[in-house]
């Protein structure tokens, strides 16, 4: 583990796992707006980064620069992905594939930049990489392939601004930069919707975007220096699991076989990938 500064380990694990309860909230407020028509993905995508950058305004301290366009397009192929994904998935393979596609980016950046995973790490990724293809066998119920390649897009997308926003000096100010850039460029999916939004679609994307996006991404990088890479990667493996709780609690979504088997197999491939 790094050098934790100010923070104690006890305020290290509290905001690790607020941040983790933002990331599954993100899902289950992405499908409550998304499942039942209250919103498009093109306005529920722009909202959500226009209330984040809103929210994260007064954290800016001065105009965005060059360094913060990486980051910006990272999050803007990330959120864009993951909304038009759970226009149809269900909160739990959703975040499965999205998680499981984080780690393999993360391992991937890792590998360029010099690392050498040992055997139980290849190991680890193929199991990981097995229960994403689970969800995508012909009959499965886990995901159909369109919507379940944008969640895969969202997931890498999701890793590279993990790394960039791990690497940060100032995190608070560079996530503040990454969602001013962004959300201008998320106008124009609005094209591709067909409907309005509904007042009940706009609070559900503006909660998304100001509280479990624009904040919680906040908490998110004031952790993660404090964190070794495996371990940054093991925080996130809850979110799959609370979002497939969320989504059988609060919209009635089914725990299948296929999301039991996939789930299974991407978590233990991603814990034998950290193993020390």
């Amino acid at each position: 583990m790094r050098e934790q500064g100010r923070l104690s380990f006890a305020m290290i694990v509290g905001l690790a796992g607020l941040a983790v309860l933002a990331f599954a909230g993100n899902s289950l407020l992405a499908r409550a707006a998304l499942a039942d028509g209250a919103t498009e993905a093109g306005v529920f995508s722009a909202i959500r980064l226009t209330a984040g950058a809103l929210v994260l305004l007064p954290f800016l301290r001065g105009r965005p620069t060059t360094s913060d366009i990486p980051g910006a397009a990272a999050l803007l192929v990330y959120v864009a992905g993951f909304s038009f994904a759970y226009l149809t998935l269900p909160a739990a393979t959703g975040a499965l594939i999205l998680f499981g596609c984080v780690q393999a980016s993360v391992m991937t950046i890792g590998i360029v930049q010099g690392d050498r995973p040992s055997f139980a790490s290849w190991a680890g990724l193929a199991i990981a990489l097995s229960g994403l293809g689970w969800l995508f066998l012909p009959g499965s119920e886990g995901a159909a392939i369109g919507p379940a390649a944008m969640m895969a897009v969202a997931g890498l997308a999701w890793g590279l601004y993990t790394i960039i926003g791990r690497r940060s000096t100032d995190p608070t100010r560079n996530t503040a930069a990454s969602f001013l850039l962004a959300a201008p460029f998320a106008l124009p999916l609005i094209l591709l919707d067909q409907s309005l939004p509904s007042l009940s679609g706009v609070i559900l994307a503006v909660v998304s975007g100001a509280l479990t996006s624009g904040l919680g991404y906040v908490i998110w990088y004031r952790v993660t220096p404090h964190l070794s890479l495996a371990t940054t990667a093991t925080v996130q493996l809850a979110t799959p699991i609370i979002a497939a709780l969320g989504g059988a609690a609060l919209l009635a979504e089914p725990l299948t076989v296929d999301i039991a088997v996939a789930g299974g197999l991407i978590v233990g491939g991603i814990v034998l990938t950290i193993r020390k």
